[in-house]
């Protein structure tokens, strides 16, 4: 059947959003195009595509980057940048990737070249993102929005769901995050002697994790992540079926699946070596990738 809506939402993005409010303002606006987009101070406009607006929201203008960016009707100080969220008309979008297709100077991109050529001929409006509401969200949850494109802006990302008041609130039982669900049991932590103690801090654990003797402060595990006594995990995201051994100490890390951390191994304390080893980011993250999938170590 022939769809009403076409929506392109890129999925390298971490927000929650309401699209059908979004959808509204498109359907009002008797827009051909609508772009998701978020207000942004002048002083961050240049990490942004920017979006050129009048007072009713109608796109007249879209720089990538821009030096000098356009600012908001009724604003100043800040513009409009794309979130990379678009809703078409079907029969609009049809017609555009047809002429992008064969158009041998573009780069068939959404932002750079699809969008921008339909300005001038189309209805194209801008959403702003800022007026979406989420039931059992608070204020502070309204403008959060993380384009995780580099290791450091997932890390970040992976950081803020550490929080005692996150932005992004998992625990919002109005709108709660579909996901694929797995039959393990509940987390756990063993061991409560002196300097054997399995305890986690300021962290997010993932199902099925057995913390035995160990000790997590400010990071995120996935699912079924083992960690042996006498060890220490801090300000680190570690990816699901990952095996940490006894006194390993661990800091500023990105790991992936089926990592198997062998007894006494040091990662992120000496960055010169790790690099010869691992990939380490700017920032100094250390990154490991993924290990080959095997049965689970018995503890």
């Amino acid at each position: 059947t022939k769809p009403d809506l076409v929506a392109v939402f890129g999925a390298d993005h971490i927000y929650r959003m309401d699209i059908q409010q979004m959808i509204e303002f498109h359907m009002e606006r008797k827009a051909a195009v609508t772009v998701a987009t978020l207000p942004v101070s002048v002083d961050e406009a240049d990490q942004f595509g920017i979006v050129q607006v009048d007072s009713g929201l109608r796109v007249s203008g879209f720089v990538e980057k821009p030096s000098n960016p356009p600012q908001m009707p009724g604003a100043p100080g800040r513009s409009l940048a794309s979130m990379g969220n678009y809703l078409f008309s079907p029969e609009v979008l049809r017609e555009a990737l047809i002429e992008d297709s064969i158009n041998e100077n573009s780069n068939h991109d959404f932002g750079r070249d699809l969008i921008p050529a339909l300005i001038n001929r189309v209805p194209v409006y801008a959403y702003n993102f800022m007026t979406n509401r989420i039931r059992g969200d608070s204020e502070v949850n309204l403008s959060y929005w993380r384009d995780v494109g580099t290791l450091d802006a997932y890390y970040e990302a992976n950081m803020d769901l550490r929080d005692a008041r996150p932005h992004l609130n998992l625990y919002n039982a109005y709108w709660p995050l579909r996901t694929a669900y797995y039959d393990q049991p509940p987390a756990k932590f063993v061991f409560d002697e002196n300097g054997r103690r399995g305890l986690a801090l300021h962290s997010v654990i993932g199902e099925g994790c057995i913390v035995s003797g160990g000790a997590i402060r400010n990071s995120v595990l996935g699912r079924s992540v083992v960690v042996h006594s006498y060890s220490l995990v801090e300000d680190s995201v570690v990816m699901d079926y990952v095996d940490i051994g006894r006194h390993a100490k661990i800091r500023r890390a990105i790991i992936d699946k089926n990592v198997y951390v062998p007894e006494g191994e040091e990662i992120g304390y000496d960055l010169e070596r790790d690099r010869q080893r691992f990939f380490v980011t700017d920032s100094g993250l250390v990154v490991i990738p993924k290990g080959p999938k095997r049965e689970r170590s018995v503890l």
